[in-house]
């Protein structure tokens, strides 16, 4: 049987039935509706967050917000990272604005805040810096960069649904923060994302841009577009949280039983547990050193397909290595680019079974028995 790198977690089939009726009764399908509203407070309660607007889809949550904080066509630069997936990149890029790219820590993966400053010039706007595989920024390094610089901070946390730091929740840190609730991730409405903040000016402006720039049925005065997250993918995102503690619960299991049967195995880097983090268990990241485990991160990778068991190379290429961008920048990112080259994500999801865990494992370790 085929193992995925990932599965949705999914509420019972009665369970969405009966949070979906009321939709069915009362024709309100979109333009956040009272299912829209139950979710948006169960949110903010759960991510313990004072403000929180939800979209169709984290991209578009992570460009309307950089749109909402008065960034967008100003030709300014925003300081990212290489290692992320291609659509936090488009977010700054689509809004008029051009990325520069950081370098990032060998151990957690996360941008640098050691060589941000170097790369701040007059025309520097924001910084992006990205969570990655649940795994934090120096979140208390950054905001120490940006307050000094004066610089605005957006967290795409699009892998950190629930992660706290030093007990607060991870989407209070910078000026705004992204969730993606995409299917792949630790929670999910099928398609979704929602943007976190504190500064309540920023609330009506995420609503209305998010709604074609309208303020009422006559008055429109910014250019907004639609991404409005609709009443349905709400409805699964109310039946989702429910059993949101036991799921991530249960990918922490898998990443126990991961953890002892790799952490011991020459020329494999695991992840590194971060101090006065709460985990999600979002992604399982390994790093594979070629001339220490005696095989490659691609060799690996296709002889877990051969056995029906699918990773992801996740990130690769580096964002700045891609055709869209290599010819655009000249930072040089050699972390970054070494990582992408290495690294592995494994099947991770609620419903992995220990024993599959044990079968992936076997497959990994196959040629050292040999």
């Amino acid at each position: 049987m085929s193992i995925f790198v990932t599965r949705s977690s999914m509420p019972s089939y009665e369970d969405y039935i009966k949070e979906i009726k009321s939709i069915f009764e009362n024709h309100h399908l979109t333009n956040m509706g009272p299912v829209y509203k139950k979710l948006q407070h169960s949110l903010m309660e759960y991510l313990d967050v004072p403000q929180l607007s939800m979209f169709v889809n984290g991209h578009m949550a992570l460009e309307i917000v950089i749109q909402a904080m008065g960034l967008r066509d100003s030709g300014g630069e925003v300081i990212t990272t290489p290692f992320t997936f291609v659509s936090t990149t488009h977010a700054i890029t689509r809004n008029g604005l051009k990325p520069v790219f950081c370098d990032i820590k060998p151990d957690d993966y996360t941008i640098d805040p050691e060589k941000i400053e170097a790369l701040i010039t007059d025309k520097t706007v924001a910084i992006v810096p990205v969570h990655v595989y649940g795994s934090i920024c120096d979140v208390e390094a950054i905001e120490a960069i940006a307050k000094k610089r004066n610089l605005k901070v957006i967290y795409d946390a699009a892998h950190a649904f629930g992660v706290k730091y030093k007990d607060r929740g991870i989407g209070c840190y910078g000026d705004a923060a992204m969730f993606s609730f995409h299917a792949t991730k630790v929670f999910n409405t099928i398609e979704g994302g929602a943007v976190t903040f504190s500064d309540e000016s920023l609330r009506k402006s995420l609503h209305s841009l998010k709604n074609f720039g309208i303020k009422t049925e006559e008055y429109v005065d910014e250019i907004g577009g639609n991404a409005k997250m609709d009443e349905f993918r709400a409805a699964m995102g109310v039946c989702n949280l429910k059993n949101i503690d036991n799921c991530i619960a249960a990918r922490g299991a898998a990443v126990h039983r991961y953890n002892e049967r790799l952490s011991s195995v020459k020329g494999i880097q695991l992840m590194t547990v971060q101090p006065d983090v709460t985990p999600n268990y979002a992604y399982y990241a390994v790093l594979f050193e070629p001339s220490k485990f005696g095989e490659t991160r691609d060799d690996v990778y296709e002889r877990l397909k051969t056995n029906d068991i699918f990773a992801r190379k996740y990130f690769y290429p580096a964002i700045n290595e891609m055709d869209c961008y290599k010819n655009s920048n000249n930072e040089e990112t050699p972390i970054a680019a070494e990582i992408s080259r290495k690294v592995l994500t494994l099947p991770m999801y609620a419903d992995l079974t220990i024993e599959e865990v044990d079968r992936i494992c076997d497959v990994i370790l196959t040629h050292k028995n040999s």
